[in-house]
């Protein structure tokens, strides 16, 4: 076992703002507690929630670091009392509720999946939150079943990018909107039967076609605004529209009777503020339902770029130019 420095290097954010306001910091390195373990982080993913902590739009949940960084990999240095189901020196990859963006970061066990050997470990460090994003989203609260077809707005997004791939894995259809041919391409290249652009095309009048006039049984939206109405109207007979995220806004104006109508379910959920069990009973079904995929090669996150960790603003400037296809992630 390697002996532990007292302290590491982390970024953090020294006011609300932009890009510029991630700054290195020294920080003790922490000591896992009860059912925790202690990673040495390789890398960490960067994710749209970081970039609104950083604005000063979505504060940690009490008790979680102030650090940014939603997901990591890295090796277990050392384990709490009641850790069991991790020991050092495994290689793992985890949620964690924050603090992702440090050398050295904390991961509840029971959240802590083994990284599969097909993948590298800047590529395990892309997997947890979009993935368990994902999973919940799409398959426990939108219950997407084989056959069904799947519409994901930011199809060319890390989530996006993912839910192409396990969507299909599992049997449905998938179809995409996105803001380029390039994008369009890795949509398509991933397995989705249709990409639409959004600037050029009306997603509404698209998927009715793909679909033969039926709909989407399952959209995957993070724009919200006026997509939820336009979501309502894609969305087939007895259609889940599940909310992820309300970039363009998250006040619209809309006919709700198209709820009654089609009989619709709109739900959503964020990740972090859940609890530890709820989390981990999502690693659960995810280690039954999604890990062998992984460890066929049937699935794997699509890597945008990679950042050493003093370039955090770098990266979160390549996240917000909205150029990225797939997953973006610091390294130690």
């Amino acid at each position: 076992m390697e002996k532990l420095p007292a302290q590491m290097t982390v970024i953090g954010i020294s006011k609300p703002g932009g890009p510029e306001v991630l700054l290195p910091e020294t920080r003790v390195v922490p000591v896992p507690g009860t059912d925790e373990i202690l990673i040495k982080v390789a890398a960490a993913g960067v994710n749209r929630p970081d970039v609104a902590q950083r604005s000063g739009a979505y504060p940690p949940p009490p008790g979680a670091s102030d650090l940014p960084g939603l997901e990591i990999a890295g090796e277990v240095v050392a384990v709490g009392t009641g850790a069991r189901r991790h020991k050092v020196g495994d290689k793992v990859m985890s949620l964690v509720a924050g603090g992702g963006y440090a050398q050295y970061c904390i991961a509840q066990d029971a959240q802590a999946m083994a990284v599969p050997a097909v993948l590298s470990m800047q590529e395990a460090g892309a997997v947890p939150e979009t993935l368990m994003t994902v999973w919940h989203n799409v398959f426990e609260r939108g219950a997407l079943q084989a056959g069904e077809t799947l519409l994901v707005h930011g199809g060319s997004s890390g989530i996006g990018t993912m839910a192409i791939q396990l969507a299909k894995a599992l049997g449905a259809k998938v179809i995409v909107t996105v803001g380029s041919k390039a994008k369009a391409d890795a949509c398509l290249k991933l397995g989705a039967i249709r990409a639409i652009n959004y600037k050029t095309e009306d997603f509404v009048a698209e998927v009715k076609v793909v679909t033969s006039g039926a709909g989407a049984n399952v959209i995957l939206d993070m724009v919200g605004g006026d997509y939820i109405e336009r979501n309502y109207d894609a969305a087939a007979i007895d259609g889940r529209v599940v909310q992820i995220a309300f970039l363009g806004g998250p006040k619209a104006n809309v006919n709700f009777a198209r709820l009654m109508v089609k009989r619709l379910h709109h739900t959503g959920s964020t990740l972090r503020p859940r609890s530890n069990a709820d989390k981990a009973a999502m690693v659960a079904a995810i280690e039954a339902r999604v890990m062998p995929l992984l460890r066929e090669g049937r699935i794997k996150p699509l890597m945008d770029s990679s950042f050493p960790l003093e370039k955090a603003a770098d990266a979160h400037r390549r996240m917000e130019s909205s150029e990225h296809i797939g997953k973006i992630v610091l390294t130690m």
